[in-house]
């Protein structure tokens, strides 16, 4: 199982952070890698809450659920389904409080598919890949964040 690890400071309260984060339709107002996320479940949020996103690419796409759900402190969604080479992905996002700040942690797990091969392409281009997006998703959070109301 590969991790990769991320973290960004945003000028706002992890109320509004999470409030954004925990919006499943709101993904593409701030990733710019997205096209548009629809919700899937008759849950808005919460455990169980699913979306659909459809990558800016207009090839890629991939299912996921809220797994982990704690107000304020910690969230996790999990890859149910998808187009990239990989499963069992998840990742969780943790928040800590710095001064009128907001530190937000993420921790994305996945396992590739394609036995040997996967592993192969994981070290050539999806780790690399999966981390640039994480990045640009951090920075649209970050600007969405600092500039909304």
């Amino acid at each position: 199982m590969a991790t990769i690890h991320n973290e960004i400071t945003v000028n706002a309260s992890i109320e509004k952070i999470w409030s954004m984060l925990t919006n499943l339709e709101l993904l593409d107002q701030y990733d710019p890698t997205v096209k548009k996320s629809t919700l899937l479940s008759t849950e808005k949020t919460g455990i169980g809450a699913k979306r659909k996103v459809l990558m800016l690419d207009g090839k890629n796409w991939f299912d996921e659920k809220v797994t982990v759900f704690k107000p304020n402190e910690e969230l996790t969604y999990q890859l149910t389904d998808c187009s990239f080479p990989i499963k069992g992905l998840t990742h969780s996002y943790s928040f800590e409080k710095v001064g009128n700040q907001t530190k937000v942690k993420q921790v994305m797990q996945y396992t590739v598919k394609f036995g040997l091969l996967g592993k192969l392409m994981d070290a050539m281009m999806i780790r690399k890949q999966s981390d640039t997006g994480i990045k640009k998703f951090f920075d649209g959070l970050k600007s969405y964040a600092e500039t909304k109301n």
